[in-house]
């Protein structure tokens, strides 16, 4: 339950969380996914899924998500609670505050359940006292472009200050990895750019998981 602890005294160094580009063919995507899990120390991919029967969602989350789960990191589907646990999946990340609240004692205990798409401090800490595993700022959604950097610092910041519920930061490009990081976010969420990177997929996660610091003592 997100309750004020104080708690940026006990925080430590941010953990990569890798967000996929929406997947068809799985098969496809199988060497990248197991390229930028095996580059750095990843805490948990969130698999995009394109739009597909309940029976073909299944067998692309079955193919991948051993491939990350033999990592020691969490494979979380992009909405899609009904099916993690038949598919084989760490759990889900849903969406807003309503569609949370719809999934969230479905997944608990037994799986993970983020949530994306707070728009309002009131709706962040309404996901922390439902029973969020994690809340994240700065992702876009369908609804509501992106705030912009200073206002996604802010609210982390905030966050870190008040609560022990995990909070996860988006970072829209490499450089704002380490103004997130500083905020106080306990995991940084990576999006389009690094699997766009012309470098390649190990390159580009390596070197974001280079730019995560620890935070600065409390004061």
């Amino acid at each position: 339950m997100a309750q004020p602890q104080s708690a940026a005294s006990q925080r430590t160094t941010p953990r990569l969380y890798l967000i996929t580009p929406v997947i068809e063919d799985a098969a496809a995507f199988a060497g990248t996914l197991r390229d930028a899990v095996a580059a750095a120390d990843v805490a948990a991919v969130l698999l995009r899924l394109k739009t597909a029967g309940e029976r073909d969602l299944i067998n692309r989350i079955k193919m991948l998500a051993p491939l990350v789960q033999s990592k020691d990191a969490a494979l979380v589907l992009d909405g899609h609670a009904e099916v993690a646990s038949r598919a084989g999946a760490d759990g889900a990340h849903l969406t807003g505050l309503a569609a949370f609240s719809a999934a969230v004692e479905n997944l608990k205990p037994a799986k993970i359940a983020g949530c994306g798409g707070v728009t309002s401090r009131d709706d962040a800490m309404a996901a922390g006292e439902r029973g969020a595993d994690y809340v994240m700022f700065g992702d876009v959604t369908a609804e509501h472009s992106r705030a912009p950097l200073p206002a996604i610092v802010e609210r982390v910041e905030w966050w870190a200050e008040l609560f022990e519920v995990p909070c996860v930061a988006f970072a829209a490009s490499p450089s704002e990895i380490g103004p997130l990081c500083a905020a106080g976010a306990d995991f940084v969420a990576v999006g389009d750019d690094i699997w766009n990177d012309p470098r390649g997929i190990a390159h580009a996660v390596a070197d974001a998981a280079r730019k995560l610091a620890p935070m600065e003592p409390a004061k």
